[in-house]
């Protein structure tokens, strides 16, 4: 194999690989929605039970496979049944859920009425905020670190320049700060939703 065809080679591994890179810092950013999308914010909101697993006919079975849920007005949530034999199974499945909230059902429909969060409260998500976001950066950083760290074997190899492997470590490094901003903005706006009274 010649050394431009080598080289070509190693171009497309590298395009490969920051590819992968940005594809799992993606994903870190969407799990990361996804926890902050489960705390409550004093407002109804119907991901606050998207999470919420029912017993449906002996199979763990999502909440909104089987309901429609919908926030009509601030402070409540009401979840309507496709199938209304499984409104005990969904109660049930609410209740102990640790979500603090307490449904109630008519037969037809469960409604839950989301209470005001305590000034306590507030900390404590905002807290929680914090610290899923830090969990998130630190996904973001590992895999910039596992990144790096292939890119420095390849140079080692003498598969690319250590002028190409310094190009590419800066842009993993602008994908990586691209991705901690993004973080670090979407806590924030969580943040400042949490604690507004």
């Amino acid at each position: 194999m010649s050394d431009r065809t080598r080289s070509e080679d190693s171009q497309a591994q590298i395009q490969e690989r920051l590819l992968d890179a940005e594809v799992r810092m993606e994903k870190s950013l969407e799990s990361l929605a996804k926890e902050l999308g489960g705390i409550r914010t004093g407002r109804a909101i119907p991901s606050l039970i998207e999470r919420v697993l029912v017993d449906y006919y002996g199979a763990p079975t999502p909440l909104q496979s089987i309901a429609g849920v919908t926030a009509p007005e601030a402070r409540l949530l009401v979840i309507q049944p496709y199938d209304r034999t499984s409104i005990q199974a969904i109660e049930k499945a609410l209740q102990k859920g640790d979500l603090g909230m307490n449904p109630t059902n008519d037969g037809q429909v469960i409604r839950i009425a989301i209470p005001a969060l305590t000034e306590d409260r507030r900390r404590e998500f905002a807290k929680l905020v914090k610290q899923k976001a830090e969990e998130a950066r630190i996904a973001v950083r590992n895999i910039r670190r596992d990144e790096v760290e292939h890119l420095r074997k390849m140079e080692k190899d003498g598969h690319v320049s250590k002028d190409e492997i310094e190009r590419n470590i800066a842009t993993v490094q602008h994908i990586t700060d691209g991705f901690i901003g993004k973080i670090d903005d979407f806590a924030e706006r969580k943040e400042a939703e949490i604690l507004e009274v």
